[in-house]
């Protein structure tokens, strides 16, 4: 246990990252006090259960009041009418933060409604899972994982400074950029993704020559796992490709460039294309092993996942 960096953080938000952030909190003893709000009772009363939080609000407003740390974990779309709402709230010298996976919408509806002497310090956690609600949190979400803190030039340092040592005693590594090379990186390393794997997995639900039953039944590891990604929460991932339009379409002209060059490799036999395009992939991916963002250990079927294991393990989660 570390002292506490926070008097009281308010979680504006209890969905997974909300949750992943209390449980690596208290891991931590990182805040004396966790309160929160979110968009349901049902929500709130959960948190409650779960022990997240030990104070739950009915709105943003009442839970920010007091907060020395006010973390915004809701669809980026909501981030401005929210922000609006709790300013009056906010405490002088408290910091507002955000885990959305866009940044320069978010500073641009967030920014004109902090008050003075409160700072404003954008983030971005780049984990998650598909999972989502106050249950499916877990404290080692951010365990080796980067977060991604996008505050504007005029931002206080130490404020950049204090949420950064929150992050890394949360588990992450945290790198800082400018928020429109966020949104272009993340474009490219995320949204892309899963803009195909939502694509994909509709294709093949609207094929006429072959079944619903047989797309379950024979799904390979590939196609499996892009319906995993394709199960993500349709709200959040409306907002964001609607918040970074402009990376995303400049990462799909150059994905539709590239796959007409592998269809022309196809439809001429050029196998050497194809294995030189293929080879780049995989060295990619041993790329990202090495860095440690994810395992080679082979998945020929995937075993109960950590949130499942977790809530089979303790009886309040299974509530």
């Amino acid at each position: 246990m570390t002292e506490p960096m926070f008097e009281r953080v308010a979680l504006i938000g209890i969905g997974l990252i909300g949750s992943s952030i209390s449980h690596a909190a208290r891991r931590k003893g990182l805040a004396k006090e966790l309160v929160g709000s979110a968009r349901t009772k049902a929500t709130v009363d959960t948190a409650l259960d779960l022990g997240l939080i030990s104070k739950g609000y009915d709105n943003a407003a009442e839970a920010v009041a007091g907060a020395d740390l006010v973390i915004l974990s809701v669809p980026v779309g909501a981030c401005g009418p929210i922000t609006a709402e709790i300013a009056p709230h906010l405490k002088p010298g408290a910091i507002v933060t955000d885990v959305g996976s866009v940044k320069a919408q978010v500073v641009r509806d967030m920014a004109p409604y902090i008050p003075k002497g409160v700072h404003f310090v954008p983030g971005h956690p780049i984990a998650g899972t598909e999972q989502s609600g106050p249950e499916a949190g877990f404290a080692e979400l951010f365990d080796g994982r980067w977060t991604i803190l996008t505050p504007e030039a005029h931002t206080d340092g130490a404020a950049v400074e204090k949420l950064r040592a929150f992050w890394e005693a949360l588990g992450a590594k945290v790198e800082v950029m400018d928020p429109q090379h966020h949104d272009m990186v993340l474009a490219i390393t995320s949204h892309l993704p899963h803009l195909i794997a939502f694509n994909i997995v509709n294709t093949a639900e609207h094929l006429e020559r072959v079944t619903d039953k047989e797309v379950i039944k024979f799904s390979a590891g590939g196609f499996r796992d892009f319906t995993r990604i394709a199960a993500s929460d349709p709200t959040m991932w409306r907002d964001i490709f609607l918040g970074n339009k402009e990376g995303v379409m400049e990462m799909l002209r150059r994905f539709s460039r590239d796959l007409e060059e592998l269809k022309a490799a196809i439809e001429s036999g050029d196998g050497d294309v194809l294995y030189r395009r293929f080879a780049e992939a995989r060295a990619i991916r041993r790329g990202i092993v090495a860095a440690g963002q994810d395992t080679a250990a082979p998945d020929f079927g995937r075993g109960p996942s950590q949130v499942a294991a977790k809530r089979e393990a303790d009886p309040k989660a299974r509530k």
